[in-house]
């Protein structure tokens, strides 16, 4: 989602002027999104050159108010009732640090690990605070550290799982190069008894 959606869903609520969209955007986000008041403005003068809003009333202090129109309505509904695609997060930047703690042998994937869980733990354990300090009508905000709460979460069991895995591909490439030893050394010793 961009400022652009935001403006349209706050205008889709009836007209604004420009620092009253800054200002509900912020509460409809819980907070968690500041906008500076010319993104505002930039962004209302592209949604008016698109044809997606347009100056409604200018009042005794100059302030223009903005409304949306039929096509900027017909906009806003197509692009909330079209499902966000997950992205394929192929670089991230954790499973780079695991990935090549892993090829350089630098750092212990396993200290990446640790030091990423106990961070993940701490931001959950605050996020867990918030939300208990934090009044259910306040429901943005909620929302929000809900969603903060279920990605920590699942990141913590994705740490533990790539541990797991680490440590039996571990295990696993031990007991093939014990293997291979052991098949060498009785493949020498039967040469040399054969050679006498």
């Amino acid at each position: 989602m961009g400022i652009r959606e935001g403006m349209l869903a706050l205008l889709a609520d009836g007209p604004k002027y420009g620092y009253q969209l800054k200002r509900e955007f912020e509460v409809a986000t819980g907070e968690a999104w500041a906008l500076n008041v010319g993104q505002v403005y930039t962004t209302l003068q592209r949604l008016e050159r698109d044809g997606l809003i347009e100056a409604h009333e200018t009042d005794d202090k100059e302030r223009h108010s903005y409304r949306i129109t039929d096509r900027g309505q017909d906009t806003f509904v197509e692009w909330m009732t079209q499902p966000i695609e997950p992205s394929v997060a192929n670089r991230d930047d954790l499973s780079m640090k695991v990935l090549l703690a892993m090829t350089s042998g630098v750092v212990d994937a396993a200290v990446v690990i640790d030091v990423q869980r106990a961070s993940t733990m701490t931001a959950l354990q605050d996020y867990q605070r918030l939300r208990a300090e934090t009044p259910e009508t306040d429901l943005a905000w909620m929302l929000l550290l809900d969603r903060l709460v279920y990605q920590g979460e699942a990141e913590l069991r994705w740490l533990d799982r790539i541990e797991d895995r680490i440590e039996q591909a571990s295990t696993e490439r031990e007991t093939t190069i014990t293997a291979t030893r052991a098949t060498t050394t009785a493949v020498t010793r039967a040469s040399g008894s054969t050679n006498d």
